[in-house]
């Protein structure tokens, strides 16, 4: 699909509208960060991702840090789950956030669980290979692990009693059949995470888990809900290429180019001629463009600023790969680099590790990028690492010497800290 563009951005413009449409343009609140603050910055994430990595965070609970700064976790919590004492109906009906597939595993507005009632239906097609393949050649297991849950929910893998096998060479995971089974029948809808305990998903039916007015709202047929997830995405994204669009929501490519060109013709969304883009982009016709971005952020790896790489490097020019799974000595920047944000740009990234034991963020590498006030950056990204720390309970930031950016960032946390120990060696590994 090939139109005359609507709106005319430049490179500066486009990476502006997509942080404000994130919600990165908001001066963060100065008292104390109260659930509407929460519900706010949740309505300009749109969805958040989740991921098991805990070297520094809980991905999920920093995307509110980047937009609010310091905010209780325990309020996304009761969100997503309330444990406060009342009855199971009660609780299911307050719930605002659910889990299912979005963006990955992600919570999502309970309101769009309608949306993705489609992929629900699709499972056999859509799911892991692994997973439908149980869905489709062992229904005897499906049904059993389906009538223990409605039995016995919320409970875990652990519980439906297929043992536990081993892992094969290349496996991210060494899920037994059982485990397979309440997967396909999570990713059906048949059973829903009632909640997350260490990470470890609970399973329950959704009579017990989701508001009763939720699961009695009509099922829109399958265009309608991906034309639904594609503004949603649109209005989360401000400008943004149909894949970009699509990939928000992992809409399947040929359904994504069908709807986007309905949505096109309704006149929903506008064709977008960026500087620099090699593909057309598209946006909502009451497109938001700030003159200016006074942001300081640190970034998850999972932050819908920058989970799709390729659109990270062609809004700010920054290359970032997640190296969780390269081996160390091939490690360029480290295990759990975040990226940081500075005005309207990605000006570096660091290496963080929470060592719990010692009470201390653990700034493993620092590296600036290229054209960038170093000395600016450091007290920006100081500053930013210390409100982290006291976030996560930890008792101070301790730079270590890899990267080129951390002598200057040693130096900076050394002075707030009033502790010349830490400003050693300034020279870079």
């Amino acid at each position: 699909m090939s139109l005359a563009p609507e709106i005319e951005l430049s490179a500066a413009q486009a990476r502006r509208a997509a942080l404000a449409a994130q919600g990165l343009t908001v001066a963060r609140p100065r008292g104390r960060v109260d659930v509407r603050h929460i519900r706010r910055a949740l309505d300009a994430l749109g969805i958040v991702q989740l991921d098991s990595v805990n070297v520094f965070s809980r991905s999920h609970y920093m995307p509110l840090f980047s937009r609010l700064g310091p905010y209780p976790r325990e309020t996304l919590d009761l969100l997503t789950v309330h444990q406060d004492g009342t009855d199971g109906r009660a609780a299911a009906d307050r719930r605002e956030l659910f889990e299912y597939w979005g963006h990955e595993a992600s919570l999502i507005p309970i309101d769009m669980q309608p949306l993705l009632r489609w992929r629900m239906a699709r499972a056999d097609g859509l799911a892991w290979k692994g997973v439908a393949r149980v869905g489709r050649e062992e229904r005897a297991l499906v049904k059993r692990v389906l009538r223990l849950v409605r039995e016995q929910g919320p409970i875990r893998a652990a519980e439906v009693g297929s043992p536990k096998r081993e892992r094969r060479a290349g496996e991210m995971w060494n899920w037994n059949d059982g485990k397979k089974a309440l997967e396909y029948l999570f990713f059906t809808g048949e059973v829903v995470a009632e909640r997350r305990v260490n990470f470890e998903r609970l399973y329950d039916v959704p009579e017990r888990v989701l508001p009763a007015a939720i699961l009695e709202m009509p099922t829109p047929s399958e265009a309608e809900a991906q034309r639904e997830l594609l503004l949603f995405s649109a209005r989360r994204l401000g400008v943004a290429t149909e894949p970009d669009l699509g990939d928000y929501f992992r809409l399947p490519r040929a359904d994504s180019k069908a709807r986007l060109a309905e949505l096109v013709e309704a006149g929903s969304l506008v064709p977008v001629a960026v500087e620099g883009w090699g593909a057309p982009a598209y946006a909502p016709a009451d497109l938001h463009v700030p003159r200016r971005i006074r942001a300081r952020a640190l970034l998850t790896p999972f932050d819908s600023m920058v989970w799709a790489r390729e659109r990270t490097e062609r809004l700010f020019g920054f290359r970032y790969r997640i190296e969780i799974y390269v081996p160390a000595a091939k490690r360029v920047y480290g295990y759990y680099v975040l990226p940081f944000l500075l005005g309207d740009r990605l000006v570096a990234r660091v290496d963080l590790k929470s060592d719990r034991q010692a009470g201390v963020l653990r700034v493993v590498g620092a590296f600036a990028e290229p054209r960038v006030e170093e000395g600016e950056v450091a007290r920006a990204l100081a500053d930013e690492l210390r409100e982290v720390s006291r976030w996560l309970g930890l008792g101070g930031v301790e730079v270590a010497r890899k990267g080129d950016l951390a002598g200057a960032l040693r130096r900076e946390v050394a002075a707030a800290a009033g502790d010349q120990h830490n400003a050693g060696d300034d020279e870079p590994e």
